[in-house]
């Protein structure tokens, strides 16, 4: 795979960046562009936004991952403001996480919280080493039918995980799990099922989603968790709360203290730290990929594995548990108009003051409401039409989507993530033999020939590499998820200041899912910037590619030649300018 653009000249003598540079906090760069009193009020607003919807859910996450709520509040307050003060990415949220709930889960029933705080220490030093070692560029090579997948199955997962305190079911013994027999376990207790529990959870969920659509604005989660509190309060509701069944939560963070430690332990804990690490590094670099969508700006990503490792370190040291970069908590930053990591920063230190003053009033609240939270979110984080899209684009994108999501519901996350994996690269390997074989005149990799003409040589244009105004890519070779991360962070470059955006697909003989949504990611971007997008020379079945993933109008235009598309741009700008 290889991008050539018309004027890549000026790419070839660009300076490699020094370890200092590479590894500078975003923190630093915003201070040195200029930081001022407006930036500083915006991300004081965007802070405590972001920390008003952070505290129900960092409790909520934390009652279902199996241990007190107060651990969660530890983890956002902690891990929240290591991860801005060090990140490589200016808007990241770090804190506890929904993808979290059936690793942690999991470990502490195997090992007890003592295992799980120990996991998410060790965790922290493998993320460290991982930034350091430049692994986190490697990471960006997922394919994208496993991240839908596996984030898919992890909505399904956090969805059973709730049913038995959104209905009140009573169950003898301990609540299993795994999926199946937590599933079977519920069953059989039905006839437990409390109607106030019930009637709680539907106001919540009811509440939480009428003001998403007709007040997107408000905190729809904090209202509706406080008003589920007030509800049971004052009707005395018999539900179940956070002061029932944990006693409440403390008002202050607990002092520094390093987790019990053995060898034998450490050896015990060291598979569930590996599937802390990996879960944490693909969740918090996709959540700064999301972040540099939506704001035009760029993450340095080994900068955000070490912040994120050393943010575990440090949840884990005052009893907190695994933290990872946020998308939901990330993108409320970017659209309550924060600025830099500071609101970070300070969404951690709103948290800090929520549990110095407001503590006492959390037992008040029903774990119904909170269980309510958790539904919401894994139906917003499910990614129900990109799930369907895949299983409509090829039946390899569809085996891989459903391995991926199958395997992390009835077998295990990280084997879920191992396995898609592998699966997309055998499913690569076969695309790539069957198109040798096909595609006679598209070879993958093209062979020199002689300057000979041969009728297919065209005289060189040199309008097309001074012209300020409309940039050209072209792109050679298979565009597939290995080469995708790549080709985006040179296409997310494009330019503000020009006219026109044209992409070359001639010498693409295919593209993988991955990379259609990379470049529907790149195309959303232009429109937003009101710079024109035309793809030109694609195939057919690049092209039907391309639609199924979005890239369509008004994002993007098709043309069949450069040419074409380059008089395109310039009519449309004479009639800007004649208007």
């Amino acid at each position: 795979m290889s991008i050539t653009s018309e004027r890549a000249g000026g790419l070839r003598h660009l300076r490699q960046p020094t370890f200092a540079e590479l590894f500078l906090p975003k923190l630093v760069t915003i201070w040195r562009e200029g930081y001022g009193l407006s930036d500083f009020r915006a991300d004081v607003f965007a802070g405590l936004t972001v920390a008003i919807v952070a505290l129900p859910l960092s409790m909520a996450i934390a009652i279902a991952s199996g241990v007190t709520p107060d651990r969660g509040l530890y983890t956002a307050v902690v891990g929240g403001f290591i991860v801005s003060l060090l990140g490589g990415s200016r808007f990241q949220i770090g804190g506890p996480a929904g993808a979290f709930i059936v690793l942690v889960a999991v470990t502490a029933e195997r090992h007890g919280v003592d295992g799980v705080i120990l996991a998410t220490m060790m965790a922290g030093v493998i993320l460290i080493a991982a930034g350091l070692l430049r692994i986190g560029t490697y990471i960006k090579f997922i394919p994208y039918p496993v991240t839908v997948g596996f984030t898919a199955g992890i909505a399904v997962i956090i969805f059973a995980s709730q049913l038995r305190d959104l209905s009140g079911i009573t169950l003898a013994g301990k609540e299993p799990s795994e999926f199946v027999p937590k599933l079977v376990a519920l069953a059989g207790g039905l006839h437990t099922i409390n109607p106030s529990a019930v009637a709680v959870a539907l106001v919540s969920i009811a509440t939480i989603a009428g003001l998403r659509i007709w007040r997107p604005s408000w905190p729809g989660i904090l209202i509706a968790v406080v008003f589920a509190a007030v509800v049971c309060a004052v009707f005395a509701l018999p539900v179940e709360t956070i002061g029932s069944r944990f006693g409440g939560i403390p008002r202050e963070l607990p002092s520094p203290a390093l987790p019990a430690f053995s060898l034998a332990k450490a050896k015990a804990v060291l598979p569930d730290a590996i599937s802390f690490a990996l879960l944490a590094a693909i969740e918090s670099l996709l959540s700064a990929v999301v972040a540099d969508g939506m704001t035009g700006r760029r993450h340095r990503s080994n900068c955000e594995l070490v912040a994120q490792g050393a943010a575990n370190i440090g949840s884990a040291l005052f009893g907190g548990i695994c933290v990872t970069g946020l998308i939901a908590r990330t993108a409320t930053n970017i659209r309550a108009g924060g600025r830099g990591p500071l609101a970070g920063m300070l969404h951690a230190v709103f948290l800090l003051l929520f549990m110095l003053i407001a503590a006492p009033l959390a037992s008040y609240i029903p774990l119904a409401a909170l269980a309510s939270v958790l539904v919401v979110v894994s139906w917003t984080m499910a990614e129900k039409h990109e799930f369907a899209t895949l299983l409509r684009s090829s039946w390899g994108d569809a085996v891989v989507l459903l391995a991926t999501f199958l395997l992390t519901i009835f077998r295990d996350l990280t084997e879920g993530i191992l396995v898609g994996f592998a699966l997309g690269a055998v499913l690569f390997i076969h695309r790539m033999a069957e198109m040798t074989g096909i595609e006679e005149r598209s070879p993958l990799v093209a062979a020199d020939r002689p300057d000979d003409g041969n009728g297919e040589r065209v005289p060189y244009d040199p309008t097309l590499a001074v012209d300020r105004d409309v940039l050209v890519y072209r792109i050679t070779g298979a565009f597939f998820f290995g080469a995708a991360s790549a080709i985006g962070n040179v296409l997310d470059g494009v330019a503000e200041h020009r006219k026109g955006f044209v992409v070359d697909f001639a010498a693409v003989p295919f593209l993988d899912s991955t990379a259609a949504n990379v470049l529907g990611r790149v195309a959303a971007k232009a429109h937003r910037q009101g710079i024109p997008l035309y793809i030109t020379g694609a195939s057919p079945a690049v092209r039907r590619a391309l639609l199924t993933h979005g890239v369509t109008k008004p994002n993007a235009r098709y043309r069949e030649t450069i040419e074409r598309a380059v008089a395109d741009i310039k009519g449309r700008s004479a009639a800007t300018a004649a208007s």
